[in-house]
């Protein structure tokens, strides 16, 4: 990429007080860098501008979405002078979709971008770099999401149903038949599954409808009220001849139309099948997930018989490789149901030595009596709020060695900060290309702490 400055800067105010930018009003920009989010930012009377679907050099003309102060938020409507790095977007949606937001920029400057959010919000926040940058984890550009949701809503005054993805900075629906980056045979079911919900008698019924592909393909249809005899029929039809499995649900959890059905994922590496039900947390980018399991184990170098902890374990993605390595391994997860089916799985793929119990994770671990004894190693994979309560009682654990996976860098460097103050030492850090085509940053890190 261009090179840029380290700093997001903000154009002084002048001191007076500036009219207001209505939304809507077109206005042309020069784009001098990127935001972390993959925006363009401009500059112009006092105001700093953040505009979607802009390269650094370009002129643009915008589109006005909101303004607030001095910031103005707006999306780029015709590119004037197009960025060397410009590419063609593969996928007609691509300016008005919601979901992929960087198709315009390519792989590597992806990752770039990406890198630099990581490497800024470590020293912003945290005051630290890793000692090593590792190289970015990354995967297929397009083809990579083995689930999705889709946004279905009435239009009384068309008179149809509305399926797609939501829009950019709305709520409105965005039509689809095609979507690049769904997996080969959800990309596949895509336009038939459109065409049935369409022909329902009562569509009004239809909250939404996800997709699934992993040891089978199947579609959930959330429905707010009963689906009519005729159209379940028409479900159950569809989902015969397209040889997937068809999930209901209500008022309750998600229902498979038949007991027998099943889903689950493969983590071929470790021999590993794992089951899950819609509803549970599972990665969307199949090969990323592997490999960021793989580097999480290089990382904690775990020795058969040592006890490691896994926090946030879920249905058992690293704690069941890290079973098969040998470890004796102590997971925790929040949410009940989830840590039955870890059971299950731990069950299912003969593994005895990983142990799975149900915690709430923003209290004192060292109470627990699971916690007793100590541990080698900790895996840390919170949710976006990050795990500072955790990582405050990291030193009391014992560890010496702490892998941390992370779906928000600003929360990340937060904790990071805290487990520099417990003693750990940042040894490396890298980026998860989990979601391409978008700015959204998955990473990893490594802290040590000395003998």
């Amino acid at each position: 990429m261009a090179k840029r400055s380290g700093g997001l800067r903000f154009q002084p105010s002048g001191g007076e007080k500036k009219p207001q930018i209505p939304t809507g009003k077109k206005q042309r920009l020069k784009i001098e860098r990127l935001a972390n989010d993959g925006r363009g930012i401009a500059f112009l009377d006092g105001r700093t501008w953040f505009v979607e679907g802009a390269l650094p050099g370009e002129d643009v003309e915008a589109r006005v979405l909101g303004a607030r102060s001095q910031i103005v938020e707006a999306r780029s409507e015709r590119i004037l002078t197009a960025s060397e790095l410009r590419r063609a977007e593969p996928c007609p949606h691509a300016r008005i979709c919601g979901g992929c937001t960087l198709q315009h920029l390519p792989a590597a400057d992806q990752l770039t971008l990406k890198q630099r959010s990581l490497a800024e919000q470590l020293s912003r926040l945290a005051g630290i770099e890793p000692q090593i940058w590792a190289a970015p984890l990354s995967g297929p550009e397009f083809g990579y999401r083995r689930r999705a949701r889709l946004a279905v809503r009435w239009n009384n005054k068309a008179q149809r149903l509305d399926v797609g993805f939501r829009a950019g900075a709305s709520q409105d629906i965005v039509s689809i038949r095609e979507c690049h980056v769904l997996v080969q045979p959800l990309q596949t079911l895509l336009p038939a599954l459109l065409t049935v919900l369409q022909a329902l008698d009562k569509p009004q019924a239809i909250g939404h409808v996800e997709l699934f592909s992993g040891t089978a393909e199947a579609v959930l249809v959330r429905h707010t009220v009963a689906l009519a005899d005729a159209d379940l029929q028409r479900l159950k039809a569809f989902t015969l001849e397209q040889g997937v499995q068809l999930w209901l649900q209500g008022e309750g959890q998600p229902q498979p139309l038949e007991p027998a059905y099943t889903l689950g994922y493969r983590l071929p590496a470790w021999d590993l099948e794992l089951a899950w039900r819609p509803g549970d947390f599972v990665q969307v980018n199949a090969p990323v997930n592997e490999a960021m399991v793989a580097q999480a184990l290089e990382w904690l170098v775990p020795e058969p018989g040592e006890r490691v902890l896994d926090l946030f374990c879920g249905l058992g993605n690293f704690a069941l490789p890290l079973a098969r390595k040998g470890a004796e391994v102590i997971a925790v997860e929040g949410v009940e149901e989830m840590v039955e089916r870890a059971r299950t799985n731990a069950a299912h793929n003969g593994l005895e030595n990983a142990h799975f119990y149900q915690a709430d994770l923003s209290k004192p671990l060292i109470e627990a009596q699971w916690a007793k004894g100590g541990f080698a190693a900790v895996l840390l994979d919170p949710p976006r709020d990050g795990a500072l309560e955790l990582a405050r009682q990291m030193q009391t654990l014992g560890a010496r060695r702490v892998v941390y996976v992370s779906c928000n860098p600003a929360t990340l460097a937060r904790d990071a900060a805290e487990l520099v103050r417990q003693g750990f030492q940042l040894k490396r850090a890298g980026v998860l290309d989990m979601f391409p085509q978008t700015a959204h940053v998955e990473a990893m890190a490594l802290f040590e702490r000395p003998a």
